[in-house]
């Protein structure tokens, strides 16, 4: 895998995102991605009874291989952000699929325990995450005006996934054990591979062809047919491919760019993240436990999960398409803060839950909130940042997310142990949920007014008071008119150029009819830097 071209690996400024076309089969790729890399760890809880009673270890020793698996999707980050700056999205993504899909086949035939760590837990895990950093990165290069929602369609491979793996481990189990299930779920995982072949970057390459195609059809035009036509067309893509090469050298890309700590909305919502993910995850954790020492069945408190995911389905795309309004995208820091001030409150009334009824209004308003947050806690992050520093910031906020998963549901089974209460740990859960919504909400109010303050007398172009991606898009447009009206001009050059060049064909010819020797270089076609130099001319002082 060599390295790539950097500007391939990220789009530049300029090119604008195509807001669907092959867009559509980005997203496709990305909801399985999501979906394999939320879905999985928990999918695969269905092999831990066998593999309690192959292994002689106990149900917390078992447990550990997801605790791995999310531990190096969440902590692996900036590994993911540093290889996608060097090689780009696409190869990244094929290693990626290669190195899940080999954990689950080598654990297929592992002996003991700590081989099933380094093999299911460590090597699918850093596979999966691999695979899940740069599809986002790549749907947020596709995606300007609808990433809303492509965001939330993405998101909903999750619960999707969840609904679907987890009955499959099911049947595999029963059908070819626990070593034949992984060994099927290791292909399954090959399709990231797949998903990773359709990554196209994005690049500015496709208007250099443009350009390329442009320049020899009006060299062919202005130019007689003949080897001089072919010499001045090379000589002009010679002189275009030295430039590049020349330009290449700087736009040198940092591995891993730390300048993001400055930007306070970085700071604020990586705070306010890690928060959140040390209460997001403890109800549904618990959830089947607690239904069950309440006196629920097995089977109603396992559907309690599928309540939750259901829900989430629906609520992922409908939270995604709000998002995506007018009235409602500049604003969508106050949304997410609000899902989460949701989320939270719903732990907190429903710690009281005492019949199964309860539980399942519980899980109806949980698994709204929690889809609203998992639709919206990447598209703010875009939004903070922008599509050209997100490699680096997805990966360092995930490398925080993953100290807060190491802290949060650990901490919470401690203390169940402890007080043997549930209802503790739902209000605990729910009030560190609340906290990092008010502190999200409060602090970006804040910084908003402070930013939005000094700009304001000025009337400068830049002194708007928006947001850095509507300027830069402002930016876009003036550079795209400018450009297309500068062909308009180009083209009428051209035209003129053509014109003169006949009347010259014509002295020349009258000339050669009444014997009268022509001086060298006399009536000749300009050579094409001639032509060049007068368009060049011409764009300049327009």
């Amino acid at each position: 895998m060599g390295r790539s071209d950097p500007e391939e690996i990220l789009p530049p400024a300029s090119v604008k995102p195509p807001d669907g076309g092959w867009g559509w089969i980005v997203l496709l790729g990305c909801f399985v991605i999501t979906g394999f890399s939320y879905a999985f760890p928990k999918a695969v809880s269905v092999y831990f009874k066998e593999l309690m009673r192959d292994f002689h270890v106990g149900y917390s020793d078992t447990a550990w291989i997801s605790s791995i698996m999310l531990a190096m999707l969440y902590g692996t980050g900036p590994v993911s952000s540093i290889m996608v700056n060097q090689f780009g999205c696409r190869p990244v993504m094929l290693v990626g699929g290669l190195l899940a899909s080999a954990g689950m086949i080598l654990a297929s035939f592992t002996t003991n325990i700590i081989e099933l760590y380094l093999t299911a837990g460590m090597l699918t895990g850093l596979g999966m995450a691999l695979n899940f950093q740069p599809s986002l990165i790549m749907l947020g290069t596709y995606f300007d005006k609808r990433r809303p929602l492509a965001n939330g369609l993405a998101a909903a491979g999750s619960p999707v996934f969840l609904s679907a793996l987890s009955p499959l481990g099911q049947v595999l189990l029963e059908k070819f054990g626990w070593r034949g299930g992984f060994l099927i779920m290791g292909g399954l995982l090959l399709n990231c591979c797949t998903c990773g072949a359709v990554m196209r970057p994005l690049e500015a390459g496709m208007k250099r062809k443009m350009e390329r195609v442009q320049d020899k059809y009006e060299a062919k035009e202005m130019l007689p047919i003949g080897d001089k036509a072919e010499e001045a067309i090379s000589t002009t893509d010679g002189a275009k491919s030295k430039k590049t090469k020349k330009k290449q050298p700087r736009k040198g890309k940092k591995l891993l760019d730390f300048s993001i700590f400055s930007n306070r909305g970085f700071v604020i919502y990586s705070i306010a993240k890690f928060i959140l993910v040390l209460g997001l995850f403890v109800p549904p954790i618990l959830l089947v436990n607690y239904a069950k020492d309440i006196g629920v069945p097995d089977t109603e408190a396992a559907f309690l999960l599928s309540i939750i995911g259901f829900i989430d389905i629906f609520a992922r795309p409908s939270c995604g398409m709000l998002a995506g309004t007018k009235w409602m995208r500049p604003h969508i820091a106050y949304l997410f803060s609000f899902a989460m001030l949701f989320n939270g409150l719903t732990d907190i009334f429903s710690a009281r839950a005492n019949n199964y009824t309860a539980l399942v209004i519980f899980c109806i308003f949980f698994g709204i909130s929690y889809g609203m947050v998992g639709a919206l806690q990447f598209e703010v992050l875009m939004a903070i940042v922008g599509s050209q520093k997100f490699s680096s910031a997805i990966g360092l906020v995930l490398l925080i997310e993953a100290c807060a998963v190491l802290i949060g549901p650990p901490s919470a089974g401690r203390l169940v142990d402890a007080f043997k209460n549930y209802a503790v740990i739902f209000y605990m859960a729910g009030s560190e949920v609340v906290v990092s919504s008010l502190f999200l909400g409060m602090a970006t109010f804040c910084c908003l007014n402070q930013g939005k303050k000094p700009p304001q007398p000025e009337k400068t172009p830049s002194a708007g008071g928006g947001s850095d991606t509507e300027e830069a898009e402002s930016d876009v447009q003036e550079v795209e008119d400018h450009a297309g009206d500068n062909h308009h001009l180009s083209h009428s050059t051209s035209t003129a150029v053509i014109i003169d060049s006949d009347a010259a064909n014509h002295v020349a010819e009258d000339r050669s009819a009444d014997g009268v020797e022509q001086p060298a270089g006399e009536g000749a076609m300009p050579a094409p830097g001639e032509g060049d130099s007068g368009q060049t001319v011409e764009r300049e002082s327009f």
